[in-house]
């Protein structure tokens, strides 16, 4: 593309977001290969301050993995386990209940459960996870379970996932994840996780979560075979959904760490990448309410910077958070909410602590 032809595209997009106007696919396609960084952060950033001022939310959560056995072999992955990996586990009631009390009494407002699909464990078993931590701390929220562990409980059961969600609802599930989705694109998805839910399941499961009254969030993984085109595909897939349904509050670019994968050969996404995509993300996504910077991926400082590029959210306390650990062995399982605070603050914004359907609990 010629200089001139890249500063009339360029043009015509700042038009768009400056007046409001919705980005095209060949828009956002335009930025991610030909904006530079600090174009993106700015024009980000007036997103972001147009939709949710000098705020920056994050929560007071804790993760439950209560196992990480599964019957698929997505090529991403490096928390999975095998039947009989010495590796594998599987939490106990009392081990599940142990961590939910050890959340309540630090003040958490959330539980966030997701894990391994394992083959021999009966749907019974991951309905009694919901079921008995709401009854013993029924003040948590449970956002629980992917699009892809949904799918697996219809396949399990023979049942409509619509009937599965509101049995779990009625169990005392508050809301979903939005792991699962990876990369819409069956020319990418066919290729990293074959096997499991395809694109059209994930968006059915989260329509259906939506008409019975739930929030949700959804995902992408970005950073491995994909290219822009595909990401730009899956942003306009999220955001068609969204306009009809309503139902999704945050959106949460997830950076792929390639160490202990099948993918390992793949270097990591660079900082440029990382921050590319999350201001095409929170200018493509104009109907999302909230763009989240994930720490434990992008680690604090990262996540902190992300902040001037269209992200309000860091996500939140988070602790014994397994799933993304298991890629960097060094990853912090936890923050302090004194040091959440601390990064709000130095980059020039507000603390909001809120609960998981960004209800206010404190200003600070």
């Amino acid at each position: 593309m010629s200089q001139s032809a890249s500063q009339t595209c360029l043009a015509s997009a700042r038009k768009k977001i400056e007046a409001g106007q919705r980005l095209s696919f060949d828009d956002g396609l335009f930025l991610y290969d030909h904006a530079d960084l600090f174009t993106l952060g700015e024009l980000a950033n007036l997103v972001r301050e147009r939709k949710n001022g000098n705020f920056t939310y994050y929560n007071v959560n804790t993760h439950l993995n209560p196992t990480n056995v599964c019957v698929y072999r997505c090529t991403f992955c490096a928390f999975r386990a095998d039947l009989k990996s010495p590796k594998g586990y599987v939490m106990t009631d009392e081990q599940i209940l142990e961590r939910a009390a050890e959340a309540e009494s630090r003040g958490a407002t959330e539980l966030h459960i997701v894990g391994g699909l394992h083959h021999q464990l009966p749907y019974e078993w991951y309905l009694n996870v919901v079921r008995i931590i709401h009854q013993a701390h029924p003040r948590l929220h449970l956002k629980a379970y992917t699009a892809v562990e949904w799918d697996w409980f219809g396949r399990l059961t023979g049942r409509p996932t619509r009937d599965i969600l509101a049995e779990f609802i009625k169990a005392g599930l508050g809301s979903l994840p939005g792991g699962g989705a990876e990369i819409f694109h069956p020319e990418v998805r066919d290729k990293i996780c074959e096997h499991k839910a395809d694109a059209d399941s994930w968006i059915r499961i989260h329509r259906e979560a939506h008409q019975l009254g739930l929030r949700s969030n959804a995902t992408m993984l970005y950073g491995h075979i994909e290219e822009a085109r595909h990401r730009i595909d899956h942003l306009c897939r999220l955001r068609a959904l969204q306009d009809e349904t309503g139902g999704f509050q945050t959106f949460i670019p997830l950076a792929f760490h390639p160490d202990h994968t099948r993918l390992d050969h793949i270097p990591k996404a660079g900082v440029l990448m990382d921050l590319q995509t999350m201001a095409v993300s929170r200018l493509m996504l104009d109907n999302f309410p909230h763009i989240k910077a994930y720490w434990i991926d992008l680690g604090p400082k990262l996540a902190q910077v992300a902040l001037t590029c269209g992200a309000d959210d860091l996500d939140g306390t988070i602790v014994e958070e397994r799933i993304s650990h298991a890629q960097r062995a060094f990853a912090p399982l936890g923050l302090k909410l004194t040091e959440l605070v601390r990064l709000i603050k130095e980059a020039g914004r507000k603390p909001i602590e809120r609960d998981t359907l960004y209800n206010i609990v404190r200003e600070w």
